[in-house]
């Protein structure tokens, strides 16, 4: 009879701590690590991995898999980057606590903030639902390749608690702000992370709506802070507006100090313009050292947005000429696009028809718009973007996006690093990346289904700034720590994230020298056949949950181990 239920053999264990490696088995029992350490006792499963890489399995403190978990078992594409617990819930956008008649008004703000489209989530969801309680409740019942955990989202919140003020962004009245504080307590209880919500001027609903927690005041955020306080638990998740002027983590320090629990925001670089990260990290280390805990979350490589014609977003998709074929089938519309009398028209057109659409404009930034290459390259000079090669070939940048744009049989895919490549570079990121109050996000898995597809930053980071970056590189047990067991302690889940007896058997087992990110591909496969880009990987030998093998070689097993988490889980008690 064997002493284990799995051994993970002969392998270098980078246990989450952040100390060196060591060469050691790692076994595996109930669910838990059972024993670390050489010639371990058999194992009735036993996976060889000698020359590779023993880690935990990666926290994602920043999905949006509200709605995926309710009709999705495996949560793509974070799965496939040694993700083994994902947090939803993040920018106050979700579906519970909502009634009835307020679903489409959840399912337009998600539309438009995360870009999951209205087709999908009103075939997807089955708003078997009303309360957040109740959704925690349906979720409780479900099987997953992964853990989960969700924030209660402050925009639904706020229209449950207020109708049609709330969505209208109207000031909260003191009973208004009383009863969210009673639901946000009955949601902690019930096994909420904590609180998500936005005060960006960048999260909009379909039709352009902001959000409704824009113009939320200070007041109703320092009252539902407090309520973390009373509760003695969760966390408050905030996208604020910090990079504009007379901004600052003022507010961010006063919400942590009321609510006495962790804070964490959402924080990068401009391509251009004043560069406020070095502040924004010095008001970080101050609060953190006053015992104040604010964590800023950064995207380990620019935020990129990827455009093309079978894609939500191109260079070109405000034009008139443009719109005229926007809904023909695809081979039908690049035929169109590539007439040559089309072609002068929407290159004569106006850029951005309305001046109040700013991904108009951005859509058309050439200066950090890159083919991405196989294998993608997500960090080019500018002479290999796109206004560095139009330079070369004496044409317009326009004109060379448009070409490639309608090459081959489905068009090229082109790669826009709209944020986190000041200077051309990573160079920045990276700076904030190595900063110890700060932690790896931003992927925003199951979001911007068709215009984004950054939930790959794990593997990303390991390779990049790990392996291959030529300077600058940072450790791989600090990256590893970043990943796993900062993100865990972050979110109060004090029993993963550390490849140590007792702790939750959530483990990789990578071939590092083989790790690598395929091109995204386009795929349909959301409900009702909708659309969404998904980014494979290479090297992944195995990722396990709970003990169980959910993917070997990058297939899946068919095994289910993830459930929900309710709430934070406690460090286990070890001997």
């Amino acid at each position: 009879m064997s002493d284990y239920d799995l051994v993970i053999r002969g392998g270098t264990v980078v246990d989450g701590s952040g100390g060196e490696p060591r060469a050691m088995d790692v076994a595996v029992k109930e669910g838990v690590i059972a024993a670390l350490g050489r010639n371990l006792a058999a194992g009735r499963e036993e996976i060889d991995a000698r020359g590779l890489l023993v880690t935990p399995g990666f926290v994602d403190v920043h999905t949006h898999y509200d709605g995926h978990v309710t009709w999705e078992n495996r949560l793509q594409p974070s799965s496939s980057h040694g993700v083994t617990t994902a947090i939803m819930g993040n920018c106050g956008v979700g579906f519970a606590p909502c009634r009835p008649q307020d679903h489409d008004t959840l399912i337009r703000l998600m539309d438009g903030v995360e870009d999951i489209p209205f087709p999908v989530l009103a075939e997807g969801l089955p708003w078997t639902w009303e309360s957040f309680p109740e959704y925690l409740e349906v979720l409780a019942n479900r099987c997953y390749d992964m853990d989960v955990g969700g924030y209660l989202p402050h925009a639904a919140l706020r229209v449950y608690v207020m109708g049609e003020r709330g969505a209208r962004r109207e000031p909260a009245t003191a009973g208004d702000i009383e009863r969210m504080c009673e639901l946000l307590e009955e949601a902690l209880e019930a096994g909420a992370m904590g609180i998500g919500t936005s005060r960006t001027l960048f999260h909009r609903a379909s039709d352009g709506t902001p959000i409704p927690t824009l113009d939320a005041t200070n007041e109703e955020l320092l009252a539902l802070a407090r309520t973390l306080r009373k509760a003695g638990k969760g966390v408050f998740q905030i996208v604020e507006d910090v990079h504009l002027p007379g901004k600052d983590v003022s507010v961010l320090r006063q919400l942590a100090e009321a609510s006495g629990r962790p804070l964490t925001f959402s924080m990068g670089t401009g391509n251009s313009g004043p560069q406020i990260w070095p502040q924004l990290l010095r008001g970080l280390e101050e609060a953190n050292a006053a015992g104040v805990t604010i964590k800023g979350q950064v995207m380990p490589r620019a935020i990129g947005m990827m455009l093309g014609v079978e894609l939500t977003l191109n260079p070109f998709y405000t034009t008139e000429g443009y719109r005229e074929v926007a809904d023909l089938p695809l081979a039908e519309r690049l035929a169109e696009l590539r007439d040559p009398a089309r072609r002068a028209r929407i290159l004569a057109e106006p850029t951005d028809p309305d001046p109040a659409l700013v991904l108009g404009r951005m859509v058309r930034d050439f200066d950090y718009m890159f083919l991405l290459g196989d294998p993608p390259d997500y960090e080019q000079p500018w002479e290999q973007s796109i206004a560095g090669r139009a330079q070369a070939q004496g044409i317009s940048a326009a004109e060379l996006a448009y070409d490639l744009m309608v090459e081959g049989e489905r068009g090229a895919v082109l790669y826009l690093a709209m944020a986190n490549y000041a200077d051309g570079s990573l160079d920045a990121a990276g700076e904030i990346l190595r900063h110890p109050d700060v932690l790896p996000g931003l992927g925003d898995g199951g979001a911007h289904s068709s215009t984004i597809c950054d939930g790959s930053y794990s593997t990303f980071a390991l390779t990049h700034w790990g392996r291959d970056r030529p300077a600058g590189r940072i450790p791989v047990p600090e990256l590893v720590h970043r990943l796993s067991r900062a993100t865990a302690l972050t979110m109060g889940l004090e029993d993963r994230g550390l490849l140590a007896p007792g702790y939750k058997a959530d483990i990789n087992v990578i071939d590092f020298e083989r790790l690598a990110l395929h091109v995204p591909e386009i795929t349909y496969d959301l409900p009702g056949g909708g659309r969404r880009l998904v980014q494979r990987a290479e090297g992944y030998v195995a990722t396990l949950v709970n003990g169980v093998p959910v993917y070997r070689n990058g297939q899946a097993t068919g095994a289910l181990p993830g459930h929900l988490i309710r709430g934070q889980q406690g460090a286990p008690q070890t001997v």
